[in-house]
């Protein structure tokens, strides 16, 4: 590994790059920004066609700790339904699994499942996840709440709203309950047809990254890869020009005084870079802004794509004189932080602990808190950049990562890695042994490399599309998806079809 450029950094080298929290942060912003932008795309497409029924929303009251039956705390847990496609009472539902995040109407509008409703006579339902959006227990965020926050508990809901909802509904019993999900809701997916097959059909994981990690240092690798893939615009030089502009970002701050001052300016920074583990994060944010632009290549709604990431880096300098990528670096942050509607780039340490120690439940529903905390108990999912092959900063992030759950929650970095360890003991990793389900992921997406990307026996399929970013299969289609991607999709409808028939067979 190598460890000349972090010498700089003084007493706080092992502050986090990739997995800390400025990272993390911007990263979960692209993806609510996108997510957002997408539903009210859709939404407003509706209005404009004059779609009559917009999607109903309801509230389940669920049990706070579905595992202890002499606790009668309860919650309500949102919930969205389209019906409009929904022939019989006998038809498929689809349920649309939220996860670490808020889950709106769009949920059961846009992309699939909605997209695969009409064809097939579905009722699209969308369950949004216990601690996010409106589906806060009473009490907070504290600790003695947050014990109740899991991926087990998100599943005991799964199974309590299915038959909840069947009656409700007044659903066939016929009817076959298939699961859809994007991302971590994408694993949640699998496991419920894992854990509930006498409740739900079959499963379809769109980017579901199954297997828990501690140390994610693959993320950057797929990143470094796809920087030079000229499918989507990328090249060998994108790549090189990218660990230029590092390498000149870290000069400057190397440098100090006007240099480092004029670097702030430059790049739009929140905050003076005086402190060694502001330094650190600014690095890790820009970092994921690299790393978020190939997580959402292509997708409606994303600031930038690989191709325009790589057009800022390799643009010519002044007067038609060689490229200069730190410039393009700069010109891509601008347009990042004008796209999330942000003033300057924020990467304090600091003040990012405190945002993430507050237990009052956040209006923007993007749950920073919440995640984190179930990355310090479940998942870990921590991005590093200490291979010589990353284009980024090498510099240690695992333990600072490792710092933050102590710091935020007292959690120790044993019981971190024992929790990564019982998740996949639990559900099974990559070969986690479910039948009927369907694995899609992008070989762009970094996250493709914890899912499953070969079928696993003849009831378990998988499909890896060429080109594609993070669920990018769920998103609403465009006039230039690649003939790969609608591709991907038409084999999504043909597994349905073939699920949908053996289900008349053999009903739930």
């Amino acid at each position: 590994m190598a460890v000349g450029p972090a010498l700089w950094l003084g007493p706080l080298l092992l502050v986090s790059l990739c997995g800390s929290s400025a990272p993390a942060s911007l990263l979960r912003r692209l993806s609510e920004h996108i997510q957002r932008f997408q539903e009210n795309s859709v939404l407003s497409l509706s209005l404009d066609l004059g779609v009559a029924t917009l999607p109903k929303e309801g509230w389940l009251e669920q049990p706070l700790d579905p595992f202890n039956a002499s606790d009668r705390r309860s919650f309500l847990q949102r919930y969205w339904i389209n019906d409009q496609h929904w022939v019989s009472q006998g038809g498929p539902i689809f349920l649309h699994l939220g996860g670490e995040g808020s889950l709106g109407p769009g949920s059961v509008m846009r992309g699939h499942p909605a997209a695969l409703a009409p064809a097939l006579g579905a009722l699209v339902i969308g369950l949004e996840h216990r601690f996010y959006g409106l589906s806060i227990p009473a009490g907070g965020l504290n600790m003695d709440q947050l014990r109740f926050l899991s991926s087990r508990h998100a599943l005991a809901d799964v199974a309590s709203a299915r038959l909840a909802l069947s009656r409700l509904l007044n659903v066939s019993s016929s009817s076959p309950w298939i699961c859809f999900g994007g991302s971590y809701a994408g694993s949640l997916a699998a496991w419920a047809r894992l854990k509930f097959p006498h409740l739900l059909f079959a499963a379809v994981a769109s980017s579901a990254p199954v297997r828990a990690v501690l140390d994610f240092s693959a993320y950057n690798e797929v990143v470094s890869r796809s920087l030079t893939s000229t499918a989507i615009g990328g090249s060998p030089e994108c790549r090189a020009a990218a660990s230029t502009a590092f390498a000149e970002v870290e000069r400057r701050l190397r440098a100090g005084g006007a240099a480092r001052a004029a670097l702030r300016t430059e790049l739009g920074a929140c905050a003076s870079l005086d402190s060694a583990e502001d330094r650190v994060e600014l690095l890790g944010a820009l970092q994921a802004l690299v790393g978020g632009t190939v997580q959402y290549d292509g997708q409606a709604g994303a600031p930038l794509s690989v191709r325009q990431l790589c057009g800022l880096l390799l643009e010519g300098g002044v007067n038609g004189s060689s490229p200069v990528p730190y410039r393009g670096l700069r010109r891509a942050v601008q347009v990042v932080i004008h796209s999330l509607g942000q003033r300057c780039l924020s990467f304090s340490r600091a003040e990012t602990l405190t945002q993430l120690r507050v237990t009052e439940p956040q209006v923007s529903g993007v749950g920073d808190r919440q995640w984190l905390y179930q990355t310090c108990t479940e998942f870990g999912f921590y991005v590093t950049c200490e291979d010589p092959g990353c284009p980024f900063s090498q510099i240690p992030a695992l333990p600072s990562q490792l710092e933050l759950c102590e710091q935020v929650f007292g959690l120790s970095t044993s019981s971190i890695a024992q929790a990564v360890a019982q998740t996949n003991s639990y559900y099974g990793g990559q070969t986690p042994g479910a039948t009927q389900v369907l694995f899609i992921n992008g070989d762009t997406d970094p996250w493709h490399v914890l899912s499953v990307t070969k079928a696993l026996g003849l009831s378990v399929s998988a499909l890896l599309i060429p080109g594609a970013s993070h669920c990018l299969d769920m998103a609403p289609e465009k006039p230039s998806d690649s003939p790969r991607l609608r591709l991907g999709r038409q084999s999504i409808f043909q597994q349905l079809q073939t699920w949908l028939k053996l289900a008349k067979k053999s009903p739930v």
